[in-house]
């Protein structure tokens, strides 16, 4: 009993594991083809044929196709966010400029951002609410930078935290839209820098792209 006791524990870390690479290879597909074709013109079918599954093999990790595309959305918010982790005041906006150096480097999550956040306005649409939620968290974090940098003494005076955060968010997700309508010839981390310099009374430090 002891033996097949063991052979069962060892063999479960390496079924866990398998498990949550399965799950990233169809996260991973699943972000392409929505940056391809949208939420709406994605099938799960689709995307189960990319990843080798059948279409029941597909619904045993994620139910829904509502239930994919939120696990798209958080697991990149997720992993944007460990990149800034522990930055606040002006570390956190010279990451944002690293930030968007970063997805440069990565045309089909900027694609998938822009498409879906403009599908997503419409009210009935899965990710409406989440969209919602992230802009309300997203200005928020960068006010609160602004508001450091101000408290810092690094912050022009009339520089209005609250107002600021709304333009900086406008401002790269404009940015994104030129530059993917540009095939990638825009300058998105080097125009946000420029921006962010004139709001400052120190040298805003090089920030390469985040990794």
């Amino acid at each position: 009993m002891h033996g097949e006791t063991g052979n069962i524990a060892a063999q479960a870390p390496r079924g866990y594991a398998k498990g949550r690479a399965r799950r990233r290879e169809i996260l991973d597909q699943a972000m392409a083809l929505f940056g391809e074709a949208g939420y709406r013109g994605a099938s799960l079918r689709e995307i189960a044929t990319r990843c080798g599954l059948s279409h029941p093999g597909l619904l045993h990790h994620f139910p829904t196709k509502e239930a994919l595309l939120l696990a798209v959305l958080e697991h990149r918010d997720e992993a944007d966010a460990e990149l800034l982790s522990g930055r606040a005041g002006l570390a956190m906006l010279r990451g944002l400029v690293g930030l968007t150096a970063l997805n440069a480097t990565r045309p089909g999550i900027v694609e998938l951002f822009t498409v879906l956040s403009a599908e997503a306005t419409a009210a009935g649409h899965p990710a409406h609410a989440y969209f919602a939620r992230r802009y309300q968290a997203t200005v928020g974090t960068i006010q609160r930078a602004y508001e450091q940098a101000r408290e810092d003494g690094v912050l022009q005076p009339g520089i209005e935290a609250a107002g600021a955060a709304r333009q900086f968010v406008a401002l790269m997700d404009g940015l994104q839209i030129q530059w993917l309508l540009s095939r990638a010839r825009l300058d998105m981390a080097g125009i946000l820098r420029a921006h962010l310099q004139a709001q400052l009374t120190v040298p805003l430090a090089a920030e390469p792209p985040l990794a």
